[in-house]
């Protein structure tokens, strides 16, 4: 067997998918918004079109990773796609899989066409933080943070 594979995300993964990202927000701290920057998390494959959203999963079916390129549309957002929800669990953790998500992220962007990865997310992330760094990321000014974000990265592809 290989490992775990990535596949596009269904709406029939949202129960998984919002479980699993819960657990990792609430592991470090950061408080999980169902109403707002979570909510996407209701119709992944609404929210998604003109982008993806993929998991990671086990032979056995068990979601231990996700990442999702949604589209950045209005000013500025002129071929640029936001990395959003890249999460794994913590078993899961230190085993390459962030390098394979980010990766599978990077290459999938390309394809669809877009010029510039943003992403936005938080100092308590030290293990995503050094992997986007290691990929070339790098400190972005944005318009507005989410509530749990303070920093702003982004890659020219």
């Amino acid at each position: 067997m290989s490992g775990p594979h990535i596949r596009p995300a269904t709406n029939k993964d949202c129960a998984k998918v919002r479980a699993l990202i819960f657990a990792v927000l609430d592991e470090y701290g950061l408080e999980p918004a169902p109403k707002t920057t979570d909510r996407d998390l209701d119709d992944i494959e609404t929210f998604y079109a003109g982008g993806a959203f993929d998991v990671l999963e086990t032979a056995e079916g068990d979601i231990i990773g996700t990442v999702g390129l949604w589209p950045l549309k209005g000013d500025g957002g002129d071929g640029a796609v936001e990395l959003r929800k890249m999460y794994l669990k913590e078993s899961a953790r230190g085993r390459g899989h962030g390098k394979k998500l980010l990766t599978h992220a990077i290459k999938r962007a390309k394809e669809l066409g877009f010029t510039r990865i943003e992403l936005q997310t938080a100092r308590v992330l030290e293990e995503a933080l050094g992997l986007y760094a290691k990929y070339g990321f790098e400190h972005s000014e944005t318009a507005a943070l989410e509530r749990r974000c303070d920093q702003a990265l982004a890659l020219k592809l």
